[in-house]
């Protein structure tokens, strides 16, 4: 983490974050899917990821898309009415 913070960038352009659509029992996992969209906004690392809004999955791509990071959003059709 302390790379990002110095302005390194990653090797990486993009990464795709496969995570649940719920919070978890844990506040540790809520935290740590906040800080991971931190981080990929701070080493200029695109998010693709299942594209619901819920859950620890919504928690990454929010804080990536309020840090101005890019987040790309992948669901099956059949699953697009069941997400938020």
């Amino acid at each position: 983490m302390e790379e990002a913070k110095l302005g390194k960038s990653s090797k990486f352009k993009r990464v795709c974050v496969f995570c649940g659509s719920s919070t978890g029992k844990r506040s540790c996992y809520q935290d740590a899917a906040v800080e991971l969209g931190k981080e990929l906004v701070a080493r200029k690392v695109d998010l693709v990821y299942g594209g619901g809004n819920t859950g620890l999955m919504g928690l990454v791509s929010g804080a990536v898309h309020s840090g101005g990071g890019h987040v790309i959003g992948i669901i099956p059709r059949t699953l697009m009415g069941r997400e938020v």
